[in-house]
């Protein structure tokens, strides 16, 4: 038997991840660009790998939002930062593979992950609520921009974890900055549990969402210009490959090229 509320947080998870990847990612990929500024085939790898890593990461989120209905505060830390920590060594192992790190084009692969981590979480706070006793059309809004939060405090967070470069003149980055940030963002939310989800909570509980939501927007269009500057990958060439001296401290050198 189809579970409706699963299937329902299914489809709102892949709308939002898979819609940030389309339509913001895309921007960057032919025809809005003279060249793509990514492999399409790794992205989607990266979106991929992250619905599946955001499946365990699901399982701390669920018992920080729990924690926090239940107003158990020591727990609710506790299970944010494993959420927080999980979720920024999944990016930093990322970015340290030969497939997706080794390459200029690596804040895309990192976007398109974070964007499939969010999808799951997206789909675990709507199923969890739709899933409920009591469900209320304002209960739906309040879990859709919950949603819609996660989304901009991850795709944001994949942009503050990335260490600093001097291409793009950024002083701080890096895991542990993307870490705070994503705690700040998460507590915020958890605000709306904490309050709850109906009656005189609910004004609070929006209110702590809308705030996660212009955090997330405001960082992610700060760094925004970290990805014009990506060179594409046919851009980058292999550095000329230095011939061994001949014998008797000769160069070789090929017909037509001058002495060394």
């Amino acid at each position: 038997m189809v579970d409706l509320a699963l299937t329902a947080g299914a489809v709102f998870g892949v709308i939002i991840s898979g819609g940030f990847v389309l339509l913001e990612i895309g921007r960057y990929a032919t025809p809005q660009v003279p060249e793509t500024l990514f492999e399409e085939r790794r992205e989607v790898f990266a979106y991929t790998a992250g619905l599946f890593v955001g499946v365990p990461l699901a399982l701390p989120f669920l018992f920080f939002m729990d924690s926090m209905a239940a107003g158990a505060l020591p727990g609710a830390i506790l299970w944010l930062v494993v959420l927080v920590g999980a979720t920024e060594v999944a990016q930093w192992a990322l970015l340290r593979t030969r497939y997706w790190g080794q390459s200029e084009s690596r804040p895309f692969y990192a976007l398109g992950y974070r964007a499939g981590i969010a999808g799951i979480l997206g789909l675990t706070v709507l199923a969890q609520y739709l899933s409920g006793t009591s469900i209320e059309i304002v209960g739906v809004a309040l879990v859709v921009l919950q949603g819609i939060a996660i989304l901009g405090l991850e795709v944001a967070g994949a942009l503050v974890g990335l260490p600093p470069t001097a291409a793009d003149g950024r002083r701080r980055g890096g895991s542990l900055p993307a870490a705070l940030f994503g705690a700040v963002g998460f507590f915020l939310l958890g605000l709306g549990p904490l309050a709850g989800l109906s009656g005189s909570g609910l004004p609070i509980a929006f209110a702590a969402a809308l705030v996660a939501l212009l955090g997330g927007i405001l960082v992610y269009a700060r760094l925004r210009p970290i990805l014009a500057n990506v060179p594409a990958p046919s851009a980058g060439g292999t550095l000329p490959i230095a011939k061994a001296p001949g014998a008797y401290g000769r160069t070789d050198r090929g017909p037509g090229e001058p002495p060394a």
